[in-house]
């Protein structure tokens, strides 16, 4: 998980109750730990993204625990009611510790 997310929100400068749409992507394998690798003929460790969350302002407004379903390269789109300004932080957690962040500011007018 080093690279940058992808993400998208609807209206940066939103009038207060707009509803917000986020679109979110971020590069991760996503190896469920079923698979073979082919060369040596064992299990290939398990690396996935168990936790996902979005924070406006610091308070917390979407979370979701993932689990070995979900596809490489995760995509999350959700929405919200625009009622404060503030930064909008997403944080990406895998199964090995990793971390990873994005954020827009949402300034409410």
């Amino acid at each position: 998980m080093n690279k940058t997310p992808r993400v998208w929100v609807s209206n940066e400068k939103p009038k207060s109750g707009d509803i917000l749409r986020v679109r979110a992507q971020m590069e991760h394998v996503m190896e469920t730990g079923l698979r073979t690798d082919p060369a040596t003929g064992q299990p290939r460790p398990r690396h996935i993204v168990t936790h996902f969350e979005a924070k406006l302002a610091g308070k917390l407004i979407f979370a979701w625990d993932l689990g070995t379903s979900i596809s490489q390269n995760p995509y999350i789109e959700f929405t919200f009611k625009a009622r404060q300004s503030g930064d909008l932080t997403m944080l990406w957690k895998d199964d090995k510790g990793a971390t990873l962040t994005a954020s827009k500011t949402i300034t409410v007018s």
